[in-house]
């Protein structure tokens, strides 16, 4: 093992340095897959999956690049041999010989070995690392050193990463028993205001954004059928569900209107901000799923339609003065937002569907299916328009 020294050494100094910007978890779980992908040479894919019970409330799962399209690495992984075995056994485990990978769409990944290193916090396994070699290759011992140590490093930082997130979560509830104070100021212009206050009276400036448009299928027939309070009580909770995937994003709830939520993804690269809206995006149709499952028998189906384009913005303050209140917001106006809208109002059964520009930023990460030319309302010409599902949930 100690001929091993100075490469675990330069390792680990490498993934502290790559730790130390952030406290957000998935931004973390992200460091430290690229990390594994790029420590052990022979590696196909790497994974952390996230055994904590309470993981789904401050994070979301990894997915997995092995499949034809986003799927859970829990789900790709979580019954795999070598998983259980470091399960059961409580120590990191190699299995030399592991079935292919099968795919959705019926197809085969043929992998090499695959190695379960569990990640251990306070004596109880927090997490698993999964590496999965390319066929004909095998893992050195250096390899299962290295990702025993990422092993180590990936615990400590997520713990703290999750205290940060506690306590963040304990801000947020006393803001909101608060919120009666400043009824007609959102939360994110008063953050904005208390950071930034020359903010108030800045002119908005051109930026590149991506906007993400959501609204409620079916709110109008739940609004004619059902008790208001029983639809309000429905509507916010599922809008609730919605807040934690958004910021973990990175996305600024922008407005909300009656059935709907306007998110901004504004991060100074824009690539990263298509990137974001996308997964916000599939973690709202994953929990939008789940709920029908709650809410469908009392209810019936309740989808949640999307839209997302990205483009140049104005993006700054804006005060709208009505006779008995002034309200201000931040929001992001023009043809990039407008046509986001649109596209959450063409989308039907649950589809998300993206503009051109957004297909063009996150081309060969995710698969994006043409669903041809449509006739946007309020815009003069067809355009054409992409979906990240394949049909209509």
């Amino acid at each position: 093992m100690n001929q091993y020294y100075k490469e675990r050494f330069e390792a680990q100094r490498r993934v502290a340095k790559k730790l130390a910007p952030t406290m957000e978890v998935n931004e973390i779980l992200e460091r430290l897959r690229e990390e594994a992908r790029n420590m052990v040479p022979v590696a196909m894919e790497a994974c952390i999956l996230m055994l904590d019970p309470d993981a789904q409330k401050y994070t979301r799962p990894l997915q997995c690049a092995l499949y034809d399209r986003p799927v859970n690495c829990i789900s790709c992984k979580r019954k795999r041999p070598a998983i259980q075995k470091a399960l059961l056994q409580k120590k990191g485990i190699v299995v030399s010989n592991s079935e292919a990978i099968q795919r959705r769409d019926g197809a085969e990944v043929k992998i090499g070995p695959e190695a379960a290193i569990p990640v251990f916090v306070d004596g109880k396994i927090l997490a698993i690392i999964s590496v999965v070699a390319k066929p004909g290759t095998r893992f050195s011992r250096k390899d299962f050193y290295l990702i025993r140590d990422l092993s180590e490093i990936a615990g400590n930082a997520i713990m703290a990463a999750r205290r940060h997130w506690a306590v963040t979560q304990e801000k947020i509830e006393i803001a909101q028993k608060l919120a009666h104070l400043s009824p007609f100021v959102p939360q994110s212009v008063r953050r904005i205001v208390d950071q930034n206050p020359e903010m108030l009276t800045q002119e908005k400036e051109k930026k590149e954004v991506t906007v993400l448009f959501l609204d409620l299928e079916g709110y109008t027939r739940l609004s004619a059928h059902r008790p208001e309070t029983e639809v309000n009580e429905m509507v916010e909770k599922m809008f609730s569900s919605f807040v934690d995937p958004i910021q973990r994003s990175g996305g600024d709830i922008n407005e909300t209107a009656g059935d709907g939520l306007m998110i901004i993804f504004k991060n100074d690269d824009a690539r990263t901000n298509a990137l974001n809206a996308v997964k916000a995006a599939f973690d709202i149709h994953e929990r939008n799923l789940n709920l029908n499952q709650e809410f469908g028998e009392k209810f019936g189906e309740t989808n949640v339609n999307m839209g997302i384009n990205s483009g140049m913005a104005l993006l700054g303050m804006s005060t709208f003065k009505g006779s008995l209140d002034t309200r201000m917001t931040y929001t992001a106006s023009g043809p990039v937002t407008n046509l986001a809208a649109r596209l959450a109002d063409y989308a039907q059964g649950g589809d998300i569907l993206i503009g051109e520009t957004t297909k063009e930023m996150i081309e060969g990460l995710w698969p994006v299916f043409d669903r041809g030319w449509a006739q946007l309302k309020g815009i003069d010409t067809p355009l054409r328009i992409y979906s990240l599902l394949k049909g209509p949930s």
